[in-house]
């Protein structure tokens, strides 16, 4: 799929599913920066446990996102982790209309 396609699908996606998918890439993001600085997933957990969020879905959001972000045996960059992450949900919320 093109960058092109994208863009135009992407203002297809509701303000809310935009946010949500970008919100969800940079938390993955994040966490393979951590595993691949050998962080543990404890602390990794602890971490999300301080962070204040702004909505109630985020912490669960961001523990569930973690744990299967440590789960993958991915060492791909943090930045390919967020692309990925953002172009999968993109597509998920455009299938589900």
């Amino acid at each position: 799929m093109s960058i092109e396609s994208m863009a135009v699908e992407a203002k297809e996606l509701k303000p809310n599913d935009r946010y949500m998918c970008s919100w969800g890439a940079g938390t993955a993001a994040r966490a393979q920066e951590l595993k691949l600085q050998g962080v543990s997933l404890y602390a990794a957990r602890q971490k999300i446990q301080s962070y204040k969020f702004s909505k109630a879905w985020m912490r669960m959001m961001a523990m569930g996102i973690t744990e299967q972000t440590y789960d993958s045996q991915s060492r791909f960059k943090p930045e390919a982790i967020r692309k990925s992450f953002y172009d999968d949900c993109v597509r998920y919320k455009l299938a589900r209309k």
